[in-house]
């Protein structure tokens, strides 16, 4: 059987990333650090990701999506393009959330238990919950590293921590865990490779018989948008 052709892109951070894979095979992905212009060039670095491999889009599987957390603005780009693109083949759209970017393609079939992290804005963290290879209950956010958590978490003696500050996080924990407390593993969001692991992590959600919803953003806290300091219209 012939693996599934996937066109993935994120733009969930300061970047835009895009990847054409089937199976394990990356056929062409493009990657550009921008703060913002995602929306004018995603569509463009989508078609010169497809021209690489000489393939139109109409022969494509599905198209994968990163959802967040991160930029607000980023992440409405990517994922209103991929239901759009989705919709237009007539093919799947699947959101991947970064939680599950960090952990990686094989990390579906794991059994243990572990809690990512990844940086939110002023300090704070973004925390989820995964068990069986799947999400365990909402994701939430930690203002600051001094807050304790794991009243949000139970269980951690038993988990490992993966992640940003994973080190500190598995510090903090209830005087009736093991001395040693939660495992950990620090790393960092590995930007360049994030579409081609969402579409790889895509490609098993599609084979392993779920239903999976349209994608959507994952948005853990409200928009840091500030109300503008300007008078609003006089309604007549």
């Amino acid at each position: 059987m012939t693996a599934q052709l996937i066109l993935a892109f994120d733009t969930s951070g300061p970047w835009c990333s895009t990847a054409l894979v089937q199976g394990d095979r990356v056929l062409a992905s493009r990657f550009e650090e921008m703060n913002k212009g995602q929306g004018e060039r995603l569509m463009t670095l989508v078609q010169a990701t497809m021209d690489d491999d000489g393939l139109p889009l109409d022969v494509l599987d599905a198209i994968a999506v990163g959802i967040g957390p991160g930029n607000f603005t980023g992440i409405r780009i990517a994922v209103a393009a991929a239901r759009g693109l989705a919709l237009a083949l007539g093919v799947p759209a699947i959101g991947v959330s970064n939680f599950e970017v960090l952990r990686g393609p094989a990390s579906r079939q794991a059994l243990a238990r572990q809690l990512v992290s990844l940086p939110a804005r002023r300090g704070g963290l973004f925390l989820q919950a995964f068990e069986n290879g799947h999400e365990s209950g909402p994701a939430q956010m930690m203002e600051t590293l001094q807050t304790p958590f794991w009243d949000m978490f139970p269980d951690l003696d038993e988990t490992e921590i993966l992640g940003h500050e994973a080190d500190d996080l598995a510090l903090i924990h209830p005087p009736s865990y093991e001395p040693s407390g939660p495992s950990a593993h620090e790393c960092a969001l590995p930007a360049r490779l994030t579409a081609s692991i969402i579409a790889q992590i895509a490609a098993d959600k599609l084979t392993d018989g779920t239903r999976q919803p349209r994608p959507a953003p994952l948005y853990i806290k409200p928009a840091d948008a500030a109300p503008s300091r300007e008078n609003g219209p006089v309604i007549l």
